[in-house]
């Protein structure tokens, strides 16, 4: 079967973090499109991330350096294997650019459905 336009559509990651806003250069961002795209399979020029720094936070009852990643998508993120193996990818890129270790990051994973994603004045499921 022929994969539905869903599956070019883009995925969209959400990082959020008591580390301060200096902690994410033009550089980390643009890195952190690159590896989350490779990690979902999806094109670089359809994937969205937006980061918020500077938040309260506590991870495991500490607020030292923390960060929680949320990354929604089509396709890509419906199952524990594909979940397992973004993971890994992304956990390694986290901890080795913001200098956390893997108890100071979560990451969340969403699956999306084509009708949950708007895009040129409708929804995935009519494009």
């Amino acid at each position: 079967m022929r994969p539905g336009p869903w599956d070019e559509a883009g995925a969209g990651a959400r990082e959020e973090s008591n580390l301060p806003a200096s902690s994410f250069s033009e550089d980390f961002l643009k890195k952190l499109v690159s590896v989350t795209a490779a990690a979902l399979g999806k094109p670089e020029d359809r994937m969205h991330v937006v980061v918020h720094p500077g938040l309260p936070m506590i991870i495991k009852g500490s607020c030292a350096p923390c960060a929680i990643l949320s990354v929604s998508a089509i396709g890509a993120t419906d199952s524990a294997e594909k979940n397992k193996d973004h993971s890994a990818k992304i956990f390694s890129f986290l901890t080795s650019e913001l200098n956390l270790t893997e108890d100071r990051i979560g990451i969340m994973f969403n699956a999306l459905q084509p009708h949950q994603v708007g895009k040129k004045g409708t929804v995935m499921s009519f494009l």
